[in-house]
């Protein structure tokens, strides 16, 4: 074991970063001009992340019959906003990457207020308590985060694009194919290599609860395709509300758990932990199924 968090703290945000200026230099300002000029979608899928997915968390807790701290861990995993991973799927599937960045860097703010009520209601709800404890994220902290990771980069790949078209496109492609890669095998290393904050996952532990991560995994992303082309927003805004809601930032979760500034509680990060395994295949396979489909429909409507 390594006993340094090198992986998971230094070299992860920098691959995440990365992967956000490649991304970058496929968007226009236009791009996220257009959607918050009609900011509909964002806002739906903003309230399937915030309201919806923690409610529908809840409930999965309540009838998974665990230990009140797993139960709380499953709530955990779904307070938590989206990250670049979502990012990186939507864009390798064609989906509205404006508005999976969007959806992304708005509830990364937002969720700075909203994950110490949800905490507090499922501690309330699940454990009859509130342990005494105050809940709050370190502001500047996590914007520093979201910045260095997620906006910047993004808007630095922007910028590219609008000096040099040419240069930007001979980067974007090279690092659509190599990055998504380095990011398997960085993330690999972060859960196998370091010790993880002393969270030590037993074989009960991952059969206890892999099943119902799993089941909020595969609710949030129905819930986020169904509501939307129940809206009647087109294919690519389905997919991506899908992917958005269905994947969490599992590395904050375990922080927010295993912190002694917070929670403080081990237990309570092993539903992420587990999370954390299987949901960037789960994603990447119900996009692939999604887009295939609409494919399909596409070519049955113009055979008609």
């Amino acid at each position: 074991m390594i006993a340094t968090t090198f992986f998971s703290t230094i070299l992860l945000p920098f691959v995440l970063a990365m992967i956000m200026l490649g991304m970058g230099l496929s968007l226009t300002t236009k791009d996220f001009i257009n959607i918050f000029a009609r900011p509909k979608a964002l806002a739906w899928g903003l309230t399937c992340q915030l309201i919806l997915l923690p409610l529908i968390a809840l409930v999965i807790a309540r009838i998974s019959g665990l230990s009140p701290e797993l139960q709380v861990g499953i709530v955990l995993i779904a307070a938590c906003p989206g990250g670049a991973v979502s990012n990186l799927i939507t864009h390798l599937l064609g989906g509205a990457l404006a508005l999976s960045v969007s959806m992304t860097t708005v509830n990364s703010f937002i969720t700075m207020f909203t994950i110490p009520v949800i905490i507090k209601t499922a501690l309330w709800l699940l454990m009859d308590s509130t342990q005494g404890q105050e809940i709050v994220l370190p502001f500047w902290t996590t914007l520093a985060q979201v910045m260095s990771t997620t906006v910047l980069p993004c808007v630095l790949g922007i910028y590219i694009r609008q000096r040099n078209e040419t240069v930007a496109l001979r980067l974007e492609r090279p690092l659509k194919v190599a990055m998504p890669s380095i990011l398997a095998l960085v993330m690999i290393a972060a859960i196998f290599l370091e010790e993880g904050e002393g969270i030590s996952l037993t074989t009960r532990d991952y059969w206890e609860v892999s099943g119902f991560a799993f089941l909020l995994n595969i609710a949030g992303m129905l819930l986020g395709y169904w509501s939307a082309a129940w809206l009647g927003f087109v294919p690519k805004v389905q997919m991506t509300i899908a992917i958005e809601v269905g994947l969490q930032n599992t590395g904050m979760a375990i922080f927010i758990a295993t912190s002694r500034l917070m929670l403080n509680n081990q237990t309570m990060a092993i539903p992420a932990s587990i999370y954390a395994l299987f949901t960037f295949f789960t994603a990447i396979g119900f996009g692939w199924l999604v887009s295939r489909n609409h494919i399909q429909q596409e070519r049955k409507l113009e055979a008609k």
